[in-house]
């Protein structure tokens, strides 16, 4: 893990081969203030490596997704077909991702976990209810069980990035009237209470939204910048991607769950994250 301070812009490639390594992010910053690096200036290019680059600094620019390019995608354990690609912002519509028991079950399993659902603060980075999400959520680990332990490596086999970086899935109820006004998945780089949800993981990467229901009307995924519109769909998944490979994130990924208006909304939703997830 020795560093080289002569390696002047190369320090970004020591400290992001070190993240991917496992190393963590006091570790990978007391490793540099040894080696003559003044704290503020070690702590200020981890985490702006871990942030990625803020939206507007300059166009985002596409590069290859790693989802395949085939029509029919095979995922762990399961053929998965692809109904629709967006090009920009990159965005894949997927068919038959969980089978309608596999929803059915997962819905029944968080039924008694459910808590109403939270965003960050930006400015402390504490999880706090707000007004423009209503809804009710719960989380599962990583494989915390068998059924999960396939959801999981399914969804990481369709998304085409490591298990052990992604977050744990997270299932959302909306009842009518619930939604989640415009927003990013990512972690917005220029907000202070980011950081703490950087530090382990880095940013966000990728979503799979999993729709576990057909909703009676509204609650459809709406991309504003797009111009584009998803409509849930049992056992249909959408796959968005958001961070390339120059550490731009795209703005045109920002979306909003339009209001349930009638009947209720279950979906899944999981972020892949740039590094390894931790405890």
């Amino acid at each position: 893990m020795a560093l080289d301070v002569s390696w002047g812009g190369r320090i970004e490639s020591w400290i992001n081969e070190n993240l991917e390594q496992g190393h963590s992010v006091d570790s990978i910053i007391e490793s540099m203030i040894n080696e003559g690096l003044a704290e503020e200036t070690a702590t200020a290019a981890v985490l702006s490596l871990l942030r990625g680059e803020i939206p507007g600094d300059s166009a985002y620019e596409y590069d290859p997704s790693p989802v395949s390019r085939e029509r029919v995608v095979h995922a762990h354990d399961r053929m998965i077909p692809v109904l629709l690609r967006v090009e920009q912002p990159q965005l894949i519509l997927f068919d038959n991702v969980f089978s309608a028991d596999e929803c059915d079950q997962v819905i029944e399993m968080a039924r008694d976990r459910l808590q109403p659902s939270a965003t960050i603060d930006p400015a402390t980075g504490k999880l706090e209810q707000a007004e423009n999400r209503t809804s009710e959520s719960c989380t599962f680990a990583v494989s915390e069980n068998s059924f999960v332990d396939n959801l999981d490596r399914r969804i990481s086999a369709l998304m085409n990035w490591p298990l052990e970086k992604g977050e744990g899935l997270q299932v959302v109820h909306y009842k009518p009237g619930g939604r989640y006004g415009s927003h990013f998945d990512y972690f917005p780089p220029a907000d202070p209470g980011c950081i703490p949800h950087l530090v382990c993981g880095g940013q966000r990467i990728a979503t799979l939204i999993v729709y576990l229901n057909d909703v009676e009307a509204g609650g459809e995924t709406f991309f504003s910048r797009a111009g584009i519109s998803f409509s849930p769909r049992k056992g249909q998944a959408l796959y968005f991607r958001y961070f390339n490979k120059r550490g731009q994130l795209d703005p045109a990924t920002q979306h909003a769950g339009q209001p349930v208006l009638s009947g209720e909304k279950w979906i899944i939703n999981k972020w892949m994250r740039r590094y390894g997830i931790t405890d």
